[in-house]
């Protein structure tokens, strides 16, 4: 069988997830992106892989597709249109655009009478008379990405014109904070059964600026949470393959901040495989080939895991840094990744490009993950010269 994977630059879980499983499973891959050189291996093709016109041109004068495939949060209406004309399993292409413009998600959740949150949109800085706080983010943002929590008008108008001006010609969406803990739901479906495969609690960065700083597994929220975001995932039309929602919980209320269409990303989704116990992209492949979930996927409950983002506190030069690293301590398996090169110049961007590497803890005592991690993390050093 012959899988299209659309693609922008190589990330985690399509190198070390995606592409090991479908070899894995005997998929013959063809990668289509518009940065061919930075892939090696499979079949790769270039495309301007942003234009579903293009993508599906460039299918039709190669090999006869199975399967239509994207895990980046940029190419998902763009796989569900292309895997939509060749009548191929897919994602609805309306679903997956509610889920990329942050405007359109919040209408569509209000228009059902699940959720309804203020917001507003902006294409120059304006002073809006909104209920402060609010969060001033891309319509079409990832990753934190000038994502700013301002006070009152004049903050809008100074942060917005700072975002504006790294995004000419961009559309910025303002919306009231939504106060509470911060949490994630991962799901997998193939349009009929949907699996809850759990999912994290997620400290962040002191306001102003959202940096996700450590990830905490949770194997199973409050039924009553779980029956919240259910409910507004389908009113957004969330069901085929896999998704990360992001959502806060305030005195029993859960509301999504945002939904990433694809597997969670920062290594959290290699961490979820191995907890698991199951080929959790495996399974997302088949699905995108027009295999059946089972009732059953036999996920283990009886895991813990966090993951620490040592993070960069000041722009310049990392001049030291620890290595890779993998050990187990205690029960506790612990795997380190850098993840910026020593030698390296950046400024600070007050996001997870400030990210300096990852640690993976998984045990199945959570107070022992915890220690064992804080204690790898201590012993290291980072080391930047501005």
């Amino acid at each position: 069988m012959r899988l299209y994977l659309l693609a922008l630059n190589p990330t985690d879980s399509v190198t070390d997830g995606f592409l090991p499983a479908a070899a894995r499973l005997g998929i013959e891959v063809t990668i289509l992106t518009d940065q061919p050189q930075s892939y090696a291996g499979p079949e790769v093709l270039a495309c301007d892989v942003r234009d579903f016109r293009e993508v599906v041109s460039r299918i039709s004068r190669h090999h006869r597709p199975d399967g239509i495939f994207t895990n980046s949060d940029h190419l998902q209406v763009q796989a569900a249109l292309a895997a939509s004309y060749f009548g191929l399993p897919g994602k609805d292409w309306r679903a997956a655009l509610r889920c990329k413009d942050k405007a359109e998600m919040r209408r569509q959740l209000a228009a059902h009478g699940v959720d309804a949150v203020w917001s507003a949109e902006i294409s120059a800085p304006v002073a809006l008379d909104a209920p402060y706080p609010c969060v001033v983010k891309p319509r079409e943002g990832v990753a934190s990405e000038d994502v700013v929590l301002v006070g009152g008008p004049e903050e809008l108008v100074a942060r917005s014109e700072e975002i504006f001006a790294r995004r000419p010609g961009g559309v910025l969406v303002v919306e009231e904070y939504l106060p509470g803990e911060l949490y994630t739901l991962e799901t997998l479906g193939d349009g009929h059964v949907l699996h809850v495969l759990g999912g994290f609690h997620t400290e962040v960065s002191p306001p102003p600026f959202f940096i996700e700083e450590r990830m905490t597994f949770v194997a199973e929220h409050p039924a009553p949470v779980v029956e919240q975001v259910l409910a507004q995932l389908d009113a957004l039309g969330v069901g085929f393959g896999i998704c990360h929602t992001e959502f806060v919980v305030h005195e029993g209320r859960a509301r999504i901040i945002e939904v990433n269409y694809r597997a969670i990303g920062d290594q959290c989704d290699l961490l979820l495989a191995r907890l698991l116990g199951v080929p959790l992209f495996e399974h997302v492949l088949q699905v995108h080939l027009g295999a059946a979930l089972p009732g059953d996927l036999g996920v283990r409950r009886d895991g813990a895991a966090r993951l620490d983002y040592p993070c960069a506190d000041r722009g310049g030069a990392l001049v030291s840094a620890p290595e890779a690293a993998e050990l187990d301590v205690d029960g506790v398996h612990l795997a380190y990744r850098p993840l910026r090169a020593v030698g390296s110049t950046h400024p600070l961007y007050r996001t997870n490009r400030d990210y300096l590497g990852v640690l993976r803890a998984t045990g199945t005592d959570q107070a022992t993950v915890d220690r064992a991690a804080a204690e790898f993390l201590a012993a290291q050093r980072w080391e930047i010269e501005a």
